[in-house]
C-alpha cells in the first residue's frame, strides 16, 4: 500500500487528487496541508511512502519543505506538482531531492502514473518540461522514465517519430517531446547522439 500525503493551498484541487485517490487499491490517502511548515509536520506524524507537494506555498515553500522532509525522512519519495515548468524551478526541486515533477494541467491519470513509478524507485518528470540538462549527465540514466525507455529502444530500431507514435498509440508531438528531453536529460548534443546512445545503450531492447 503506497501511503501518501499532499502539500497544496487550492482545497479544490485536494479535494480532486483525493477523490482520485479514493478509487485505488493501492494507494492511501493520509492526510493533507496547505503549507510547507504544515506539511513537515503532517510527514513527521504520519511517515508517508509518498509526498506530493506544490512549490509555491504560504509559510514554507515547496523547496524548503522537500529539504527538511529528506533530511529528516530520508526514504520519503517527493514529487513536484506545480505549475512552473522554469528550468529554475526544476533544477531546484531536483537538488532539494524530489524524485517527480509533474504539472498541473496534466491528467490525474498521469499524477497516478508518477505516484507509482516514483514509488517504485525510479524518477518520473512531465513529458511537457524541459530539463536542465547541466544538472544531469549519462551516469544518470535511471532518470529516464519507462515511457522514454521504451522510445529509446524504438529510436535504436530506426523508427520515425511518427512510426514510434503509432506503435506506442500516443501523439506524434509527445514523442517529439520525450526525446527533446532524453537529450536533455542525458547531455546529449541531438538527435544523432541519442541515436548513438541507443544503440550503444545498457538497457535490453530484447525485452
Amino acid at each position: 500500500m503506497i501511503r501518501l500525503v499532499i502539500a497544496e493551498d487550492h482545497n479544490a484541487l485536494i479535494d480532486g487528487v483525493k477523490l482520485l485517490l479514493e478509487k485505488e487499491d493501492d494507494i492511501q490517502f493520509v492526510g493533507y496541508a496547505n503549507d510547507g511548515e504544515k506539511l513537515c509536520d503532517l510527514v513527521k506524524r504520519k511517515r508517508p511512502d509518498i509526498v506530493i507537494t506544490d512549490i509555491r506555498m504560504p509559510v514554507m515553500d515547496g523547496i524548503t519543505a522537500t529539504r527538511n522532509i529528506l533530511k529528516l525522512l530520508p526514504g520519503t519519495r517527493v514529487i513536484a506538482f506545480t505549475m512552473f515548468d522554469q528550468d529554475e524551478a526544476i533544477q531546484q526541486m531536483l537538488e532539494a531531492g524530489a524524485k517527480g515533477y509533474i504539472l498541473k494541467n496534466s491528467s490525474l491519470q498521469e499524477l497516478l502514473k508518477a505516484i507509482r513509478t516514483v514509488y517504485s524507485g525510479e524518477n518520473y518528470f512531465d513529458a511537457g518540461i524541459q530539463m536542465p540538462g547541466q544538472l544531469l549527465n549519462t551516469k544518470q540514466k535511471g532518470l529516464l522514465s519507462k515511457r522514454q525507455i521504451e522510445i529509446l529502444k524504438l529510436v535504436a530500431l530506426g523508427k520515425t517519430n511518427q512510426e514510434i507514435a503509432d506503435q506506442l498509440f500516443i501523439g506524434k508531438t509527445t514523442v517529439e517531446t520525450h526525446r527533446k528531453n532524453m537529450i536533455r536529460i542525458l547531455n546529449l548534443k541531438g538527435a544523432g547522439e541519442l541515436l548513438r546512445y541507443a544503440l550503444e545503450s545498457k538497457y535490453d531492447f530484447k525485452n
